[in-house]
């Protein structure tokens, strides 16, 4: 099989593969806590035909009060073959188009050893806007055969962050809007502090692709949007937004620019953020 080393695919390329046995079609949606409808009845109503539905939430670890932190190898395994995915398949990716979740859930298939993933430019969003075919009701497929095996270095700890307060050999990286990375406005999840992780950089995630088509911006404007946040793509690098969703979109640009080893802060602010955590900064980067 193909090692794919851009993520992205193209409407036109999925369209001409959506009838391949060997590409399986995930919809990876997410909306913030509370956001109705829920991302699933969104699927059941209108998916990509065959697409199958990942939720971030049920394939992660139940037995920590943080929302959805990577599974085990294991768990992963036994979730992705469910959903009718063997280690075989070509995985195409996608969400409702504001480049939120698909991110995230190439990222996890990335760090359980799945190379062959990619992700779907512009997404459903694009995908209804060139009238292309969508099926409703939910996909029942034959389980696939899917072996995962874990590489820590796709993500950092809480306790890794902490020590790179002093190190600073790695820089950190905010996908949180503005306003809540300066904590100038409350958290959307109750009881968190307010701010940001001490000499971390900001970076909006929608800032990084077109909101009118949900396409990812070109690598140019990728890279300019990376040097005016102060960030340095040659020095080690880790993401972080909320709860480890959104600052996959920011992984997902600097690997197209060629960043590679970066990691993602799976905890994010819903772990940082919490009452008697570790030091917190206010205001502009």
């Amino acid at each position: 099989m193909t090692i794919i080393t851009d993520p992205l695919v193209s409407t036109e390329w999925l369209a001409a593969h959506l009838g391949d046995p060997k590409v399986k079609v995930v919809d990876a949606s997410f909306k913030m806590p509370g956001v109705l409808p829920l991302p699933v009845d969104d699927y059941l109503a209108a998916h990509i035909p065959g697409a199958v539905f990942f939720d971030v939430d049920a394939v992660s670890d139940h037995s920590i009060d943080l929302p959805h932190m990577y599974p085990s190898a294991d768990q992963f395994a036994r979730d992705i073959g469910a959903l009718g995915i063997s280690s075989d398949d070509t995985v195409v990716l996608y969400d409702a188009g504001g480049w939120v979740a698909a991110p995230r859930a190439w990222w996890m298939f990335l760090s359980f050893g799945h190379l062959n993933v990619r992700i779907l430019d512009g997404g459903l969003k694009k995908w209804r806007a060139e009238g292309r075919l969508v099926d409703d009701g939910k996909v029942t497929p034959q389980p696939g055969k899917f072996t995962a095996t874990f590489d820590p270095s796709y993500v950092r700890s809480k306790a890794q962050l902490v020590a790179n307060l002093d190190s600073r050999v790695e820089q950190t990286i905010d996908a949180r809007a503005a306003n809540r990375f300066e904590g100038s406005v409350p958290e959307p999840r109750v009881g968190l502090r307010s701010g940001h992780i001490p000499g971390s950089r900001n970076l909006p995630y929608n800032l990084l692709f077109d909101a009118a088509t949900g396409t990812m911006k070109p690598i140019d404007e990728l890279r300019a949007a990376f040097d005016a946040a102060g960030l340095d793509i040659a020095r080690p690098v880790v993401t972080t937004c909320g709860s480890g969703v959104s600052a996959a979109v920011l992984t997902l640009a600097l690997y197209r620019l060629g960043v590679r080893g970066s990691g993602l802060y799976d905890g994010s602010w819903s772990e940082w953020g919490l009452q008697n955590g570790p030091p917190v900064a206010t205001g502009p980067a």
